[in-house]
């Protein structure tokens, strides 16, 4: 079956788009991207019910990045779903758990979130069945979906995004929007994540994909975003310093 124009289910992990996982339907079953936090799978399965789809109809799973509430819930939904799991490299020791997850802090919510015990949470450690390293990228036709998974740094190393023939991307945490990163108010606002490796890689990533022309970005905190928001985010960047 050729690959169709996909649609974008957001998977609400916490209320208000404070966390979010996506299923992307595409023509022969769906993705899921991201695993949210540890025991989201019954989540996943409520939002696959209201789409007349169940676990076996996800395909494969891409995790943008290490972090608890993106990847937590992995291993438990690849053993329910039997989906591969799609991952970068540089991530890999902590999917691993053979490393502890370092964080750099943004500013006053990101200090603060830092001392509560979320983004310490452990998770029970994976390996990846798909490995992207530094250059590559994997086509998602295969799945139904025109699309590609690419290397995106800068939130963690080891951070990748899906990018559609259709102009949009999930981009996990690239960007967030609104007060509180979520749904708050000033939804439409973009803002840093509560923790953000390399300022510049992201500013870099985010430039690339507006300059290939995505016009929509949906990611883990808040969104979506238009274009001309996530513009005007990433060019504010270039006066962000490093927080290492």
């Amino acid at each position: 079956m050729e690959p169709s124009v996909s649609r974008i289910v957001r998977i609400p992990i916490l209320p208000l788009k404070i966390v979010n996982a996506h299923l992307l339907i595409g023509s022969n079953g769906c993705l899921l991207i991201d695993a949210g936090l540890p025991g989201s799978a019954g989540k996943v399965e409520k939002v696959l019910s209201k789409q007349g789809l169940s676990f076996k109809d996800i395909k494969a799973i891409v995790i943008t990045h290490a972090h608890v509430d993106h990847a937590g819930g992995a291993a438990e939904l690849r053993e329910k779903t039997r989906a591969p799991i799609i991952a970068h490299e540089d991530d890999l020791p902590y999917y691993k758990r053979e490393k502890q997850m370092t964080f750099c802090p943004t500013g006053r919510v990101g200090r603060l979130f830092f001392k509560t015990p979320m983004p310490h949470q452990s998770y029970t450690a994976f390996e990846p069945d798909v490995l992207l390293s530094e250059g590559n990228s994997f086509n998602l036709s295969k799945f139904g979906v025109n699309g590609t998974v690419k290397h995106t740094p800068g939130h963690t190393k080891g951070s990748i995004s899906v990018e559609l023939e259709n102009k949009e991307a999930l981009v996990g945490d690239l960007v967030a929007s609104g007060i509180l990163i979520g749904g708050i108010i000033r939804t439409n606002r973009a803002i840093r994540p509560p923790f953000e490796d390399d300022p510049q890689a992201v500013r870099k990533e985010l430039l690339r994909l507006l300059d290939a022309g995505v016009n929509q970005f949906y990611m883990g905190h808040g969104g979506p975003l238009d274009a001309r928001e996530v513009r005007r985010h990433a060019e504010a960047l270039a006066q962000t310093p490093s927080v290492r």
